[in-house]
């Protein structure tokens, strides 16, 4: 049985392996002219009268500037606007942010399951009522389309819908004894302060997957967000404040990554780090949690395969494949990173596929149609071009796409690339 590699870039790019010439059918992609559908400016400035743009971290309940007075820009992707510029923290700030989540743990976790699921099901509520406006905060600052980004709204909402109902189902055990005269019993506690360290792809779900589960069991948290994407943690924070979740619970630093990394990984009040994010950085948090024995959770890189056999419905595998691939500009740690063709349908299916890719509206986020946004930075973009080169140079025949986008910015165009061989890049 004969497979092809469809490889497949962590961005809008995906590449065939032992691709057939199947450029030749295919019309080079429209150009499309950038149309900005709402102003920048004055979204920021309704956003902000609605008390949901925060631009100061919260330390202990209290909106925050960085001790030293620094800053830094958090910019919208498809523009290169500056939204606005926000705290760079450091160590000093973490370390108060961590004394005052202890703080707040002591009495947290003290109150009844009921009353912590109470709140927890309110911040739900308001995460709801307010979702048009999170989804518009994370298109501004992550590029992802309006759409898209309301959907990850309900989606990160769901966590803590879901935690407000377990924090009333937090069981112990009873285990059978060997000893007439003992009972022997298994009680869950709170471990204490957590660590939860969020990355920019997902600003909203990869925050409430994890300050939901660990408020419902009556840990305190402090979140650091991505520096690229921290204005949709912040509107989450004061929508924590208003549901009742008390001062010092939820605290959010971001700034000087390392440092904070540091402060979170040396403090003995902090008992658990959760992360997702690079494998790089997550060898090092597991190293560095091991000084003070701190419990971690981590979720790493992905590097996943599609494969596609000769009795799949062609239609159906089209489909998928473009879901799974281009999701989110293909900047998910789930996306498929190359795809496996049986070599009977390899020409068909890549025919196929790359008529697909090609239909897809590329363009900012806020306008109606687009499904591709751009990639989130600069450093994304030299990622791409470095792989397809890479790819190129070694053989591979680029079938659609294969450089930055005529809207200019970090827009990319979708690409599909064939004759992928293991020794590239792109197929690994």
């Amino acid at each position: 049985m004969g497979i092809s590699q469809m490889g497949l870039l962590r961005s809008s790019c995906s590449a065939l392996c032992h691709g057939p010439r199947a450029a030749s059918v295919l019309r080079p992609s429209a150009v499309l002219t950038r149309q900005i559908s709402m102003d920048t400016q004055n979204l920021v400035a309704r956003l902000n009268s609605s008390g949901l743009l925060r631009s100061q971290c919260l330390i202990g309940g209290k909106w925050t500037e960085a001790y030293d007075g620094k800053t830094i820009p958090v910019h919208n992707p498809a523009t290169g606007d500056v939204l606005v510029n926000v705290p760079c923290m450091g160590g000093q700030e973490t370390n108060d942010a961590i004394s005052v989540a202890y703080e707040a743990f002591l009495s947290w976790s003290k109150l009844t399951a009921a009353e912590r699921s109470k709140r927890l099901r309110k911040w739900y509520d308001l995460l709801m009522a307010n979702k048009e406006e999170l989804g518009q905060i994370i298109t501004l600052e992550q590029g992802k389309p309006l759409k898209e980004a309301i959907g990850e709204v309900n989606y990160g909402a769901a966590f803590i819908e879901f935690s407000a109902e377990e924090a009333k189902r937090i069981y112990g055990d009873i285990i059978p004894s060997p000893l007439a005269d003992r009972r022997l019993l298994v009680l869950k506690q709170p471990v204490g302060v957590v660590g939860a360290i969020t990355p920019w792809n997902f600003p909203l779900a990869m925050i409430t997957r994890k300050v939901g589960p660990a408020l419902a069991c009556g840990c305190t948290v402090v979140i650091k967000p991505s520096e690229l994407t921290p204005l949709t943690a912040l509107a989450a924070a004061e929508l924590a404040l208003q549901a009742g979740i008390p001062p010092g619970a939820v605290n959010v630093v971001f700034g000087n990554a390392p440092e904070i990394g540091d402060a979170l990984l040396a403090s003995r009040q902090v008992r658990k780090i959760t992360f997702t994010g690079s494998t790089a950085v997550g060898k090092k948090l597991m190293a560095g949690a091991a000084q003070t024995v701190k419990k971690v959770s981590l979720e790493l890189g992905g590097n996943a395969p599609c494969i596609i056999f000769d009795d799949a419905d062609l239609e159906v595998a089209v489909r998928g494949a473009l879901g799974t691939k281009f999701r989110n500009s293909g900047q998910t740690c789930v996306c498929a990173n190359r795809i496996l063709v049986q070599e009977g349908i390899y020409e068909k299916f890549a025919i196929a596929f790359s008529q697909a890719v090609q239909s897809m509206q590329v363009g900012e986020g806020f306008t109606e149609g687009v499904v591709q946004g751009p990639l989130i930075n600069e450093a994304a973009v030299q990622k791409v071009e470095s792989f397809v080169k890479d790819a190129v140079s070694k053989g591979a025949k680029v079938l659609l796409g294969g450089k930055r986008h005529s809207l200019g910015m970090t827009f990319y165009e979708p690409t599909v690339i064939g004759d992928i061989k293991n020794e590239m890049l792109i197929a690994r």
